[in-house]
């Protein structure tokens, strides 16, 4: 049985999230982006920690989706390791797991 995830995906500002969600919605890859902006970022980068304002994408779709939304991003994504990472969900409303899996091209 599949699982519904959340992945969450930094970007460098509030429209290159809007791009990239948007793309996948489109492409039903996921059913729903939320963008959450600014964020504060603290993290070590080539020797350096830096401190950046990002923005957050928080996108729900399924467990045999993620490779496809992993390739996706990195191809639109203007970070050369972008943060592209999943979690299960564990409960949720059955109506809305079943409109993720009816908004995504999730084989049932």
């Amino acid at each position: 049985m599949s699982k519904t995830i959340v992945i969450f995906i930094t970007t460098t500002s509030r429209d290159e999230a809007k791009k990239i969600g948007q793309i996948l919605v489109e492409e039903s890859l996921v059913a729903c982006c939320n963008i959450v902006q600014p964020i504060e970022s603290i993290f070590r980068w080539q020797g350096k920690v830096l401190i950046e304002q990002e923005a957050l994408m928080i996108c729900k779709t399924w467990e045999e989706l993620f490779n496809a939304v992993e390739k996706r991003v990195k191809e639109l994504h203007s970070y050369e390791v972008p943060e592209i990472i999943a979690l299960p969900i564990i409960q949720g409303s059955k109506n809305y797991l079943d409109w993720i899996a009816k908004e995504t091209k999730m084989v049932q």
